[in-house]
């Protein structure tokens, strides 16, 4: 699985590198899939595409699975953005399913711009046991103030929230 999650980012960085192009009237689009049977009894396939247009913004996305005959499978996905004002954003994933129907998520986004920037990063896992969950978050403004929070999930402690918020100085200040 993690092979497939680096192989996608990487594919991703690179569709993205390519429409950097330093003519910002050259616009386009790409986009490729396949599938194919594989050595493990399931199937192995995905796709990718990117663009650019001719203001200058440009994306990259992709998506890859593998089964196996014996009932597992994983998908990762992914993508990245440029904006013409320069604001850029990605996110990846990654879910599997285990013969057993055990499943794991896991998955993150980042943006930035003129107005501030945001990451996310998270997860969940259901099994027999039930659901767990987490999630962290840091977002911060144009004007320094940053947002730092995470919550859970179990089936023991329940839902879990926790948030703080500081100012460019790093003063606690309220989350409004």
């Amino acid at each position: 699985m993690k092979t497939i999650y680096s192989i996608l980012s990487a594919s991703t960085l690179a569709f993205l590198l390519a429409f950097n192009a330093a003519d910002a009237s050259a616009a386009g689009k790409l986009r490729v899939r396949g599938a194919s049977a594989n050595a493990a009894g399931g199937y192995s396939g995905g796709m990718a595409a990117a663009g650019r247009g001719a203001n200058g913004g440009a994306f990259a996305r992709g998506r890859a699975y593998q089964t196996d005959g014996a009932g597992n499978g994983t998908v990762a996905s992914g993508g990245a953005y440029r904006g013409p004002n320069g604001a850029t954003g990605a996110r990846a994933g990654t879910t599997s399913r285990t013969a057993d129907g055990t499943v794991n998520h896991q998955s993150g986004f980042s943006a930035n711009g003129a107005k501030g920037s945001i990451q996310s990063e998270g997860g969940f896992t259901k099994d027999a046991d039930g659901v767990t969950q987490s999630r962290s978050t840091t977002a911060t403004g144009a004007n320094g103030t940053t947002y730092n929070g995470s919550t859970s999930y179990d089936k023991d402690t329940g839902l879990t929230h926790s948030g703080s918020c500081t100012d460019a100085s790093g003063n606690s200040v309220s989350c409004r």
